[in-house]
């Protein structure tokens, strides 16, 4: 007798579907489409570009340098108009103003230097004494002689006051470099003062890239501001530090901190380095150890506390990112590109990741942590909760 439903209440379970194969590769298909070879195309292109680059670095560099100058004065301008001002004598106050400033700034920079090359010779013989101590040491572990004189000759001073010299002798390639800076400052800032409307025509069709440089155009103007004026306090504390100290070429040495607070990650390292020498060759370990410590403090309170608080968000890049992008930007654009690498690495991201809703996910990747950080901060309260809880079931 055949079971009825009553009997046999259990209907029978509906073959799955078997799964589709894969489809079949279309020989019509375009080659290259997949990821990795995408991959591999923009890393070569990224490479065609970074040789492209390097190869104009002469007037890249300033170019680069105007831009990020014109973004940083662009509200003084602004600022000169809404009080009354005509538009083009605000630009050109602003802009005679910062080029004043510059040229300041590399009237001092010749002067230590030349103040440097005069004191350099009467250290020849303690650079060539440390030469020859380093010289019988590396020859009692082994090293064979010929290596060590090798060695031993990059302590001659005379090297150094060739190089320095060659810098002073360059005035007019850095007087060049003004004139091409004050140049483009000029056309830039001319330029600028169509910017808001230009950003207003764009933003009804492209609003995802009004809103990507417009706040790129923010972090860099508050990361340069604040690094420059923090910067200033560096290089001025450090400079009456070694003076007190009584290290030689004290201002030349300020201004290098100076420089060196735009290299994040490695310009402390460079900025000390020459005061330890010369603070070793005139008062001996004391004066060593009184430099470090003095650069330590200073550079601690101002780019570990003071620096990151005020700047904020306004990077968002990682560490590991940002010394990539010291070293990069200083092989393609020289010391410019190293001074230069944030603000440059900020206008690449604009450009590849901010412009484009799809590859913005990508930011936490690149640095933007805001939200990593408060996830991770509500995973470590939930395990912290969950521990409490089961130790009080226990007892």
């Amino acid at each position: 007798m055949p079971r009825t439903s009553a009997l046999w209440p259990f209907p029978k379970r509906a073959k799955k579907p078997e799964p589709s194969p894969p489809p079949a590769a279309d020989p019509g298909a375009v080659p290259g489409q997949g990821r990795g070879v995408r991959i591999l195309l923009g890393m070569a292109a990224l490479v065609v570009v970074a040789f492209g680059m390097a190869a104009i670095g002469g007037i890249l560099a300033p170019t680069l340098l105007a831009l990020i100058l014109t973004i940083c004065v662009q509200p003084v301008g602004r600022w000169l108009v809404s009080r009354g001002t005509p538009a083009g004598l605000a630009t050109g106050a602003v802009i005679l103003v910062l080029f004043l400033l510059l040229a300041g700034f590399a009237a001092v920079m010749v002067i230590a230097l030349a103040q440097f090359v005069t004191m350099l010779p009467t250290y020849s013989a303690q650079f060539q004494k440390i030469g020859e101590q380093i010289g019988a040491w590396l020859e009692s572990i082994g090293i064979g002689a010929a290596q060590v004189q090798d060695l031993t000759k990059g302590f001659d001073p005379t090297k150094l006051v060739s190089f320095f010299t060659g810098l002073l002798g360059g005035a007019f390639g850095l007087i060049t470099f003004l004139v091409i800076i004050l140049t483009m400052l000029i056309l830039m800032a001319a330029d600028a003062a169509y910017t808001p409307m230009l950003l207003r025509q764009l933003e009804p069709t492209k609003p995802n890239l009004v809103f990507a440089f417009s706040a790129f155009a923010r972090s860099v103007r508050r990361y340069m501001v604040v690094t420059t004026v923090l910067g200033v306090i560096q290089g001025v504390l450090n400079g009456i530090a070694l003076v007190l100290l009584g290290v030689p070429a004290a201002l030349l040495w300020a201004i290098l901190a100076f420089l060196c607070s735009f290299i994040p990650n490695v310009g402390y390292f460079i900025a000390i380095i020459p005061p330890i020498v010369f603070g070793f060759l005139t008062g001996g370990w004391g004066t060593v150890v009184g430099v470090i410590i003095v650069y330590g403090l200073i550079n601690a309170v101002v780019q570990s506390i003071v620096q990151p608080k005020v700047v904020g968000n306004a990077v968002a890049l990682s560490q590991t990112l940002t010394f990539f992008s010291v070293l990069f930007w200083a092989v393609v654009l020289g010391p410019i590109g190293a001074i230069l690498a944030v603000p440059l690495t900020l206008l690449g991201r604009t450009i590849l990741v901010d412009s484009d809703p799809n590859a913005r996910a990508w930011r936490p990747v690149i640095g933007d942590l805001g939200e990593t950080r408060a996830r991770m901060s509500e995973e470590t309260a939930a395990r912290k909760a969950a521990r409490l809880e089961r130790k009080s079931s226990k007892t």
